[in-house]
């Protein structure tokens, strides 16, 4: 009486392998139990050694003395300031001042459609 090999799954071994994995586990989860009981408090990392007051405010007053990167922000004065708020708050219908720029804006504008319809022409688009 010979078993021989078939197509099916061979269930003998899969129930072999899965006792070995519950057996490592249980084995896992022994051992790190054992090594929480056993593990000694006092291993912490030394203290920090104790920085005298004297060392950080002579490190505060060079931190003063350095003179400080210049910024090249420009800060809107009061009166643009107040434009734009004002431009904000414009209803819809009102007229509101010319923008300097817009002029150029629009000739801009205006250039790039004609480049785009010259695209459209050439049928690259």
């Amino acid at each position: 009486n010979m078993k021989l090999g078939g197509l099916g799954p061979d269930y003998e071994a899969i129930k072999e392998k899965k006792q070995k994995l519950k057996l490592q586990k249980e084995y896992s989860r022994q051992i790190n139990e054992y090594n929480m009981k056993n593990i000694v408090v006092g291993q912490r990392l030394p203290a920090k050694p104790q920085v005298s007051s004297v060392s950080r405010q002579k490190a505060l007053e060079y931190a003063k003395k350095i003179p400080r990167p210049k910024t090249f922000i420009t800060r809107q004065s009061d009166q643009e300031v107040k434009e734009e708020r004002v431009l904000a708050q414009a209803p819809h219908g009102t007229s509101l001042p010319q923008i300097p720029s817009l002029e150029s804006l629009w000739s801009r504008h205006e250039k790039e459609k004609e480049v785009v319809a010259a695209f459209k022409a050439l049928h690259i688009l």
